[in-house]
């Protein structure tokens, strides 16, 4: 029979709504043995709930006697043997025979139909609810197809207005045959994604970066690209902070570093400093004191004299290395008490003077200053009386016999300024930008005994108390230091003690 190689379900029935005839497939559809439904009400292939309503219809439509489709514009649902249901879609088409009246009803089960719709839809809401921007545009003009939702907002443009545009026209940094060199991995099959980054502008002329992933698909026949777009501005920023803090930290790895190797440095130095200093005295001490048990005459005090005298002067030498030790160890902890008060400056001048004078080499002496007296300074005194004996005895030792050290003091801008000009050595000039540093001594002094850390201790208790000091060399013609004290003490105690 003709309806048993039709692909549709064929279902005859009769104007009291009872199956006449029905083919192979509409058995199957339905769940049936093949003839089991002939002779069968119609009904029972509707489901329970549209059962009554649809007697009224199936007799108007008896009675139209027109061909159309059922429910249309409705979700038909059919109901098989074992209960289950599932959607279709029936044509009917009334004619008589014999003067009786029928209605053909030509069935399609629309599952697959059915599943493939929701799937679409779904697919749709994907695409046009995604956050992401997604293109789809024509693999070959490059014009917009489509544009979902999220593209809309982020570029400020319509669809109305994008079905007119092209990608160019949103990337200015791309011309059209760079991004045709771009796809063209795509459209000659080599790869199956591009990525790449670039920048979007939007219909108000601003830009932002993004990070596009494009594709190659079909839309019917027509061969078109599907780009997925990532903004990424946040992604830049942080990369752009994360870059800076990279920086920021190389930076201060590189100062550590160089903290660390200065401090290394100055280890060395300090070792080999009091492998020096300490050895040399200690060896004078040891000789003068073994000689000393030789002299056991009465005539040879002279002698014993002048060897206790050398282990009285080595210790002394011993003990003010310590002294400056333990105030670099003061000053690095923060622990110096300050204590300002006024005095006279002649005072404080003549008692350095005094115990520098026994110091003095051969034909050395010290020109005293002029018109001091009457100056009252308010100052650490025993800090500036250690800056003043520091920058003297300096003077005294890097100078030849025969030579002046002259003190020369001045008031002038709210400060006292006191200079001590010697006619020694003097400093190469590449030594001077170190001079102050710590356990440095200068190229042309290295067999001088010395700690090089004298210098260090009186700049940084001058600079804690708003003084300082300076220095102006020439090699082989002397050195002048110039000590700066405030007179403003008031104000300067001020700033010392708050």
């Amino acid at each position: 029979m003709l309806s048993e190689v039709i692909s549709e379900g064929i279902l005859v029935v009769d104007e009291q709504q009872m199956i006449t005839a029905s083919n192979t497939t509409t058995d199957k559809m339905f769940g049936y043995p093949e003839g089991e439904l002939v002779g069968k009400p119609m009904q029972l292939l509707l489901p329970d709930k549209v059962r009554n309503h649809h007697t009224g219809l199936a007799n108007n439509f008896m009675s139209e006697g027109k061909a159309r489709q059922m429910g249309k514009g409705k979700d038909l649902v059919g109901k098989r043997k074992d209960g289950s249901e599932f959607p279709l879609e029936i044509s009917l088409n009334p004619f008589q025979l014999r003067q009786r009246k029928y209605v053909l009803a030509l069935i399609m089960d629309i599952t697959e139909q059915k599943k493939a719709k929701e799937a679409m839809d779904h697919w749709f809401r994907i695409f046009d609810e995604s956050l992401n921007e997604i293109y789809v545009f024509d693999a070959e003009s490059f014009v917009f197809i489509n544009v979902n939702r999220g593209a809309q907002h982020n570029l400020g443009y319509s669809m109305e207005e994008l079905g007119q545009m092209s990608v160019m026209d949103i990337k200015p940094a791309l011309t059209k045959d760079v991004f045709r060199r771009l796809v063209s991995p795509l459209l000659l099959k080599r790869k199956e994604k591009v990525i790449f980054e670039t920048i979007h502008k939007r219909k108000d002329g601003s830009t932002y970066p993004v990070e596009v992933h494009l594709q190659l698909s079909l839309l019917g026949k027509q061969e078109v690209c599907v780009a997925i777009v990532l903004d990424i501005t946040e992604r830049k920023n942080y990369t752009q902070q994360l870059e800076n803090k990279v920086e920021e930290r190389t930076q201060q790895l590189k100062q550590a570093l160089q903290a660390e190797k200065k401090l290394n440095e100055l280890k060395t130095k300090f070792l080999s400093l009091v492998s020096h200093e300490f050895k040399t005295p200690l060896s004078s001490i040891l000789t003068s004191t073994s000689l000393l048990s030789k002299y056991i005459e009465s005539e040879q005090q002279d002698k014993r004299d002048k060897h206790i005298g050398t282990i009285k002067s080595k210790v002394k030498y011993l003990d003010n290395i310590l002294t400056d030790f333990l105030s670099i160890e003061r000053l690095d902890l923060g622990k110096v008490n300050y204590s300002m008060s006024p005095f006279p400056l002649s005072k404080l001048i003549n008692e350095v003077v005094y115990d520098s004078n026994m110091l003095l080499k051969e034909g050395q002496r010290i020109q005293y200053p002029e018109n001091i007296d009457g100056i009252e300074v308010e100052f650490d005194e025993k800090i500036l009386g250690l800056a003043l004996s520091n920058l003297v005895h300096n003077a005294i030792k890097y100078s030849p016999e025969d030579s002046t050290i002259e003190l020369v003091v001045t008031k002038e801008n709210g400060h006292l300024y006191i200079d001590i000009i010697d006619q020694g050595l003097g400093i190469p000039l590449e030594d001077q930008p170190f001079i102050f540093d710590r356990y440095y001594r200068a190229s042309n002094v290295l067999t001088v005994q010395g700690t090089g850390i004298g210098l260090n201790i009186v700049r940084q208790h001058l600079h804690n108390l708003n003084a300082n000091v300076t220095f102006k060399s020439e090699l082989g013609k002397g050195s002048t230091f110039t000590l700066y004290i405030p007179i403003n003490n008031k104000e300067n105690e001020k700033n010392i003690t708050g």
